[in-house]
């Protein structure tokens, strides 16, 4: 990713993440993994290119600026590590910085992106508003730019996004089956963040295609501890809403907390939730015992970092990339986690080879 964010305009909206993120995952719905395979190749293996490096990349001296709205938590971490591995691989440099959370700080770091002339700039998540400004500067100097999870507001900026609506559908489509279609479903929603924006469109257009399904109420908030203040919500609208079968929360945090309300009210054998994202801690979360949160739609953050590294490299080659480049989604659920004895996300990916995505962004010249 990765959700509450018109709140947070005036704030400093956590990214998704991911949605958003995340999350965020293979092309194909998958329930219960199978026994843990081999992982897929990735960009980084120890193969053999099968073309030679640009002689721009031969010196290591190509430079990505990626530009963060928020580097702490477990997603961001992840998102991070893949980034920096993919960067390596294809011996790059990547000048990182980070706006923590403050939009106005990532705009100026995106601003000195482009004064520094960077060969690419990444930007990982942010506002809009706040980002497009630079973003048509950067366009406007012909430095190559990928924006992930956020709108760049410009046709000639790639836009990296996951399958934000698959991952609603995935998520959903398990919460169908749970419920038989019918029943009283919380949801969790924020606003104006592009990840969660889109997932919000397909959740109302699966409440008109399915008309047993009833929303009782929405919450949701983003700020510097968005579980703790969607637990705190959850609990006040699940007391006030007691048929309650269900709650749709598509983003991490926002199912952390939810998970948090639920298990506090004792309503887990009553009350099950449905996500979207995935990081070690997410694992964590769902695999314990007595855990409320049963499916999440994702990709693997370090997944995607690698494909923004990639994505970015492409254009500083002169390549083409597809200007709406999109990482596909996987359905995990808690009792596939539990059979597989999966306890984190590198254990996943292993589990489920689809989130790695080699060949989304593939760079011929890198080892596959």
């Amino acid at each position: 990713m990765h959700e509450l964010w018109d709140i947070v305009r005036r704030v400093k909206p956590a990214p998704l993440l991911g949605v958003v993120a995340l999350l965020a995952l293979a092309g194909c719905s998958q329930g219960a993994p199978a026994t843990p395979s081999a992982p897929a190749p990735s960009s980084a293996s120890a193969a053999a290119p099968s073309v030679s490096p640009p002689a721009t990349f031969a010196g290591g001296n190509v430079r990505i600026a990626l530009v963060r709205q928020l580097s702490s938590g477990d997603y961001f971490e992840q998102w991070l590590a893949g980034a920096q591995a993919e960067a390596k691989a294809l011996n790059v440099r990547l000048e990182v910085s980070s706006g923590d959370g403050n939009n106005d700080k990532q705009a100026l770091n995106l601003e000195q992106a482009v004064t520094a002339k960077s060969d690419a700039i990444i930007v990982d998540h942010g506002f809009a508003q706040t980002v497009q400004p630079a973003i048509k500067k950067a366009v406007a100097a012909e430095i190559p730019l990928v924006a992930f999870d956020v709108d760049p507001g410009s046709p000639q900026a790639v836009a990296l996004t996951q399958d934000d609506h698959q991952i609603a559908e995935q998520a959903l489509g398990a919460l169908k089956t749970d419920t038989g279609g019918s029943g009283e479903v919380l949801y969790v929603y924020v606003a104006g963040f592009a990840p969660l924006d889109r997932r919000d469109e397909t959740w109302e257009q699966f409440k008109k295609d399915n008309p047993g399904i009833k929303q009782v109420a929405q919450i949701g908030v983003v700020n510097s501890s968005t579980a703790s203040a969607v637990a705190d919500q959850a609990k006040a609208a699940l007391q006030a809403n007691p048929g309650v079968k269900a709650i749709f929360a598509p983003y991490d945090e926002f199912a952390k907390g939810a998970a948090l309300a639920v298990k506090e009210l004792g309503l887990a054998d009553k009350v099950k939730i449905y996500g979207a994202d995935i990081s070690t801690a997410d694992i964590g979360v769902m695999t314990e015992a007595g855990s409320p949160w049963v499916a999440t739609s994702a990709t693997d953050p370090a997944n995607v970092g690698r494909v923004a590294v990639r994505a970015a490299a492409l254009l500083v080659a002169g390549e083409n990339v597809d200007r709406a480049l999109s990482v596909p989604p996987s359905l995990i659920t808690q009792q596939g986690l539990r059979d597989a004895g999966i306890t984190s996300v590198e254990q996943l990916t292993r589990a489920f080879p689809g989130l790695t995505t080699p060949d989304v962004a593939r760079v011929p010249w890198a080892a596959s």
